[in-house]
C-alpha cells in the first residue's frame, strides 16, 4: 500500500520506537497524528513533521474512539495504525517481601494488551467503511507491537510477558477476519532497543545483556523498528504473523 497521501495513527509516539515511526511515515508523505499518554511529548513530536498530537490513555476505549473520530474529521480515515503505546512493569510472582502482585499484572494487561486491541478495534471500524485504495482492495494496515518477552520472557517478565504473547497470539485470528476488508494485520516483536525504558541500563548491565545479541552486537536503533513498519505497510503479501526484530538475541533466564 501507497504510504503518501495516507492518514497514519502512531501510539506511544511521543518517544522510541513510536516517535520515529511517526517520523518516519511523515517523511513518506503520510498525514500523521500522534498518541501518547503524555500529551506534552505528542504534540512536541507532532511539531517536528507538521502532524497532529493528542493525549491518549489507549486502555480508555471512549478516550480512544473520541479522538479517532477526531482524527477522520481533521485528517480523514486512519489507513496506517500503529500501537507502539505500551508499559515494561517488571514484578516477581513471588516477590522477597511476599505480596501479591495481581494488580500490577492487570495494569500491564490493560495497557498492553487491551490498549492494543482497543486501537485495533477502533481503527479497523474505520478502514472497514471507506473506500478501497488500490486494486487489491486495501484498506487499511495494523501493526501491533509484540516483544521479544512473548516467547523468551526473563524472570520478572510474566505480566510482560503475557501480554505481549497476547499481542502475537492475536495477529493471525485478526488478520484472517479483517481479510475480507482488505485490511491487514501484523505485529513485530523487537528485541533490544534504543529507547526510553533501556536509556536507565548501568553500563555493566548493559554489556552483559548484549552478550546475548549476536549480530550486530549492539542496541537496536528506533528508525530499523521504522524501516520495518514501511516494509510491511508497502508489500501486501506481509499479512498475520508476527516478525522478530531481534539480531538473532535470545534473552537469558534473568
Amino acid at each position: 500500500m501507497q504510504i503518501e497521501g495516507c492518514t497514519a495513527v502512531v501510539t506511544g509516539a511521543g518517544s522510541g520506537l513510536g516517535l520515529a515511526t511517526a517520523t518516519r511515515l511523515a517523511d513518506q508523505g503520510a498525514k500523521v497524528a500522534v498518541l501518547d499518554l503524555n500529551g506534552e511529548a505528542a504534540a512536541q513530536a507532532a511539531a517536528g513533521f507538521g502532524g497532529k498530537g493528542y493525549a491518549c490513555d489507549v486502555s480508555d476505549a471512549k478516550v480512544v474512539e473520541a479522538i479517532f473520530a477526531e482524527i477522520e474529521m481533521d485528517m480523514g480515515v486512519p489507513r496506517i495504525v500503529v500501537s507502539c503505546a505500551g508499559i515494561g512493569t517488571a514484578s516477581r510472582i513471588l516477590p522477597r517481601d511476599g505480596s501479591l502482585t495481581i494488580d500490577s499484572f492487570a495494569r500491564t494487561l490493560n495497557v498492553n494488551l487491551l490498549g492494543t486491541y482497543t486501537v485495533m478495534n477502533i481503527a479497523a471500524r474505520a478502514m472497514a467503511s471507506a473506500e478501497a485504495l488500490d486494486a487489491d482492495g486495501a484498506r487499511g494496515v495494523i501493526v501491533n507491537t509484540a516483544s521479544v518477552a512473548f516467547e523468551d520472557g526473563q524472570i520478572g517478565q510474566a505480566a510482560y510477558s503475557a501480554s505481549k504473547g497476547g499481542v502475537a497470539s492475536m495477529t493471525l485470528p485478526a488478520a484472517r477476519e479483517l481479510a475480507r476488508f482488505g485490511i491487514r494485520v501484523m505485529a513485530i516483536a523487537p528485541g533490544l532497543f534504543e529507547t526510553a525504558m533501556s536509556a536507565g541500563l548501568p553500563d555493566d548491565v548493559r554489556a552483559e545483556i548484549l552478550k546475548s545479541v549476536p549480530y550486530p552486537s549492539r542496541m537496536g536503533d528506533p528508525d530499523e523498528y521504522a524501516r520495518l513498519v514501511q516494509a510491511i505497510v508497502e508489500n501486501p503479501m506481509l499479512n498475520g504473523t508476527t516478525i522478530r526484530l531481534d539480531a538473532a538475541a535470545r534473552m537469558p533466564i534473568k
